[in-house]
């Protein structure tokens, strides 16, 4: 079975990211605002501290408006969106790890409940049972991200799954603690950045001191992130790392983003001592902004490298981000793309531009749209016979993979085109796509020097 295409002018994957980015912004500071709020309730029941008190009630307004109402639609807006550029990847998910995430929806549920009880109850019930309520919350908010972190670390390093199938080998894989201990140093930076808005409110004389009590987080999980990154950095193999890393790095758009995930936690640490631990009583609007700008680009900038450094595969080393999968290449190669693109409508054969748009739509529009972002008429070269060179680069590219055992790695240095999954397909349908694209180039927007 296959899916159609979803056809949109943005591109699939700049609205994946759009509601991906948001969405995991959000879902971290529910993790990480469960543990501070809780912790500052805590403090505040012991110390008798009502300026404490406060921060965390106010705080939990924030984490219901932004957390529970935004956090939900949004999750949801993922589920919608990936089911519709990635069907065939969502499958896969469904299929492998059905139970891991009705166990993760069982957590969320606890936690929905939870914070609603939590905020609801402010001085309602006593301090010791509502520091419960908040403990609850925590505790079933990180066991969410326990859970759901073995199924997004498994799309890059699926590990011995690739070999066994087993569950537990792709769960457990070999970035899984690494992406767990980053992902806790993020969800206090969400925390902290988000958590200081309404610590602004209170009165004059308390607001350094929980500027300094928020900015011991903020360090704290700025060095968690830090050594949780170079942990995942060091964990992912050589293949992948050699995308990004290195003197010899394939795609130099990661080498930037790398260098944006390096600098945007430096600055949001140095920012986090500055203003926030040394010198309290300046965390006003502007340090405050500079800040949560910081953490927002270090996280934004992460999930950007974590998501580039896929490619060209959307799990790794079993399909591509056009949904073939690996094992396919050499029946597909045989049979056609379309023998595999069940939607697609029978052509006659001599309307071979016809043909190609359904063979661009099955293998190129996960990435590629037509007047859009990654325009093909802009990136595809005029001259028919450069294409026929590159797309003959990238059947071979697939011949690589289709010679790899289960488990086993293709050296991306030995790519043409290590972005860009292989072209697949019979030799009528190369011709076919070829004319298509000289189709679109005969019309405008296309550049000599340009590249599939």
């Amino acid at each position: 079975m296959d899916y159609p295409i979803w056809d949109i002018a943005m591109g699939g994957g700049v609205l994946m990211g759009i509601v991906a980015i948001t969405h995991v912004i959000v879902s971290h500071f529910a993790i990480g605002g469960g543990l501070v709020i809780a912790v500052t309730e805590t403090l505040s029941v012991r110390r008798n501290d009502p300026e404490m008190r406060d921060l965390a009630k106010r705080s939990s307004l924030v984490l219901i408006l932004i957390s529970t109402v935004f956090g939900a639609i949004s999750g949801v807006g993922i589920w919608v969106v990936a089911g519709l550029i990635s069907p065939a990847a969502i499958s896969a998910l469904i299929r492998n790890y059905v139970w891991g995430w009705a166990i993760e929806w069982v957590f969320f549920i606890v936690e929905i409940v939870a914070a609603l009880v939590y905020y609801a109850t402010w001085d309602k019930i006593s301090k010791r049972a509502h520091v419960m309520v908040g403990w609850i919350y925590f505790v079933s908010a990180y066991l969410s991200l326990v859970i759901i972190n073995g199924i997004i670390t498994f799309l890059l390093t699926p590990g011995k799954w690739l070999e066994t199938g087993a569950f537990w080998d792709g769960f457990f894989n070999p970035t899984y603690y690494p992406s767990l201990l980053l992902r806790t140093g993020i969800a206090m930076l969400m925390a902290t950045a988000f958590m200081l808005w309404p610590a602004m409110k209170a009165s004059k004389e308390a607001r350094p001191k929980l500027a300094r009590y928020l900015g011991i987080w903020a360090v704290i999980g700025s060095l968690v992130s830090y050594a949780g990154y170079r942990w995942w950095e060091g964990a992912l193999p050589e293949t992948v790392q050699s995308l990004f890393l290195g003197d010899g790095a394939l795609l130099a758009g990661l080498v930037d983003t790398r260098w944006l995930v390096m600098w945007s936690i430096t600055a949001a640490l140095l920012l986090a001592i500055l203003f926030l631990i040394a010198l309290p009583k300046t965390a006003k609007v502007i340090p405050v902004l500079l800040f949560t700008i910081a953490a927002f680009t270090f996280f934004g900038a992460y999930e950007r490298l974590r998501e580039g450094t896929r490619k060209p595969f959307i799990i790794h080393d079993y399909m591509f981000s056009n949904g073939v999968l690996v094992s396919e290449v050499e029946a597909l190669n045989e049979n056609g793309i379309l023998s595999k693109a069940r939607w697609a409508a029978r052509v006659p054969a001599e309307d071979s531009v016809a043909m190609g748009r359904q063979v661009f739509d099955a293998q190129c529009r996960s990435c590629h749209t037509i007047d859009g972002y990654l325009s093909i008429k802009e990136l595809a070269p005029e001259d028919p016979d450069m294409t026929y060179s590159v797309l003959y680069a990238m059947y071979d590219q697939g011949e690589m993979f289709a010679e790899l055992e289960p488990g086993e790695a293709v050296a991306m240095g030995d790519l043409n085109y290590p972005f860009m999954p292989p072209f697949v397909g019979t030799e009528e349908e190369m011709e076919a796509l070829v004319d298509f694209i000289a189709s679109l180039t005969a019309e405008g927007g296309a550049t000599a020097e340009g590249g599939i």
